[in-house]
């Protein structure tokens, strides 16, 4: 199954982020909680996690995007 990854509120008032890099690629095994890429603010770099384990499969915003929280930035297959 398809477990969506969701660009996360970094902050009460936050409602848009920018995905600063991705540290895993297409096709990469990943365990849950593993961070996945980077967000990055106004004052720091934050790393994000996935939410499930299982295969990264599909990037949906690139490196560079600012996206609304809540939005699926990426797909994570949990072979279920």
């Amino acid at each position: 199954m398809r477990v969506p990854v969701e660009m996360p509120r970094l902050g009460y008032d936050t409602e848009v982020g920018k995905i600063g890099s991705w540290t895993a690629k297409v096709g990469d095994t990943v365990a849950a909680g593993q961070p996945i890429g980077e967000l990055e603010t106004e004052k720091a770099t934050v790393e994000f996690e996935s939410p499930a384990a299982g295969t990264l499969v599909e990037i949906v915003h690139a490196a560079g995007s600012e996206v609304a929280v809540g939005t699926v930035i990426a797909y994570i297959d949990d072979g279920k």
